[in-house]
């Protein structure tokens, strides 16, 4: 059997290729399957869509460390590609960071994104935001680089400062992050295309931009947003969305009309569900070992 090459180490890889890397957030796992069979480089686990999938509950810190990591090693175990998961403020001091990065790289995440938002943090596109002094997440990626174990594990620094402090600091901060270890730099909800291209030119590491839908951020194609300078983009939300709208209709139908009959030329049928759940291979393995 072939050696399959590493998460982290496929992760670098496509970060030294040219192009930029896409990613789709996926709120459970079956999700996250489906966008691998898509073909996409890698898969987004965050902590909205965790934690309303898990819970049925806001972004507002329900979740905590141990259940993300869980999660995150759901996912990870079940796909091949990078999985890219939300480490949130690293849950703590610099101690909790430390042992974040243990949780999240144990769990086989590909790359953990720490911001500095202020505990308990909200959604990136919620308001009223706060963030920890530039000095102290400085602190906490010098630690985080300290409690790495594999060398290819990617980190990507997450900076809230835009909506309190303005633009500039985002940007001061963001390369300090990058300057005390962070791989990839990520400034959360700029408001218009002229933030994108200051962003694009005044930060000089690899960027990652965040293309939630109905939020801050204007929504620009994968391709306009590589020839902008981005070497990284998430879609985060987008299939909790979609979810929860086909969920709602499907109660509403079947409220209305005692069966579902009226959605199915919307769903999958079940021998497409099997083969995307790969029960032949399951269901054909004695006879492989006969």
């Amino acid at each position: 059997m072939s050696q399959k090459t590493k998460p982290t180490r496929r992760l670098r890889e496509l970060m030294q290729m040219p192009g930029i890397i896409r990613s789709l957030g996926a709120h459970d796992v079956l999700t996250a399957v489906l966008i691998e069979q898509a073909g996409f480089e890698t898969v987004f686990i965050g902590g909205f869509g965790t934690s309303a999938s898990l819970y049925g509950l806001p972004d507002l810190n329900f979740l905590g460390m141990q259940e993300m990591a869980d999660a995150v090693r759901r996912m990870a175990h079940r796909v091949s590609i990078p999985v890219i998961a939300d480490g949130d403020t690293g849950h703590g001091d610099l101690h909790n960071v430390m042992r974040c990065v243990e949780e999240f790289e144990g769990a086989g995440a590909a790359g953990i994104i720490l911001e500095d938002q202020i505990f308990p943090k909200r959604c990136g596109h919620f308001e009223g935001k706060q963030v920890i002094p530039a000095d102290e997440m400085v602190r906490k990626f010098k630690a985080a680089v300290r409690a790495r174990n594999d060398k290819d594990f990617v980190f990507i620094a997450r900076t809230d400062a835009r909506e309190p402090n303005g633009l500039e600091d985002a940007i001061n901060r963001i390369n300090s992050y990058c300057e005390a270890g962070a791989d990839v730099a990520f400034i959360e909800a700029p408001l218009a295309m002229a933030e994108l291209e200051l962003i694009c030119r005044k930060v000089p590491y690899p960027k990652f931009v965040n293309m939630l839908a109905f939020g801050k951020t204007p929504i620009l194609s994968v391709k306009e947003l590589e020839e902008m300078g981005f070497k990284m983009m998430v879609a985060p939300i987008d299939s909790v969305l979609l979810t929860a709208k086909v969920m709602r209709d499907m109660a509403e139908v079947f409220a209305r009309d005692g069966h579902t009959l009226a959605l199915q030329d919307q769903m999958l049928r079940f021998d497409e569900i099997k083969k995307i759940l790969g029960v032949q291979q399951f269901l054909s393995l004695r006879d492989s070992l006969e």
